[in-house]
């Protein structure tokens, strides 16, 4: 199922499958752990909303340090994206998914990570989509002032 209603066209399809082309560029760059795969992504001015601190982290260079991060702690990566949903208006798109990072750490422990709900801002940019936007959150605990992390979809 698609974020686009039965009535979408041809072209609109078109840009959803190059849409997905490009989240599966990234679910491969990371799986082989290359910043410039990645770098080639996102816009210059890339806004991310990541799990991390600080609140936001703003432009390529801090969202490929983002990256840089996880590859110091991980051996090996998998990025997995699920039910990823796109909605398309001429240069602009957006979607959302499930995801999880997972792999062997640099320890040599296996992690089966957590599934976070991640959303994107899209924009085409010379023919090309690129992801100017990204939010990755988990649910919170009001309660307890927690994140709950142990969520599947």
């Amino acid at each position: 199922m698609t974020g686009i209603n039965h009535f979408q066209s041809a072209d609109t399809e078109a840009e959803e499958v190059e849409l997905r082309r490009t989240i599966d560029k990234a679910v491969e760059g990371l799986r082989v752990k290359d910043l410039e795969v990645l770098r080639q992504l996102y816009t210059p001015d890339v806004v991310s909303f990541d799990v991390e601190p600080p609140l936001q982290h703003v432009g390529i260079a801090a969202k490929l340090e983002n990256w840089a991060k996880v590859f110091l702690v991980f051996e090996s990566v998998t990025y997995e994206v699920r039910d990823l949903t796109f909605t398309v208006g001429g240069d602009v798109a957006f979607g959302h998914a499930f995801a999880r990072l997972s792999g062997t750490l640099k320890n040599g422990a296996a992690t089966s990570g957590m599934w976070v709900r991640v959303t994107y801002g899209m924009r085409k940019i010379d023919n090309t989509w690129l992801i100017a936007h990204d939010q990755v959150s988990v649910p919170l605990d009001i309660s307890s002032g927690k994140g709950v992390v142990d969520l599947e979809p």
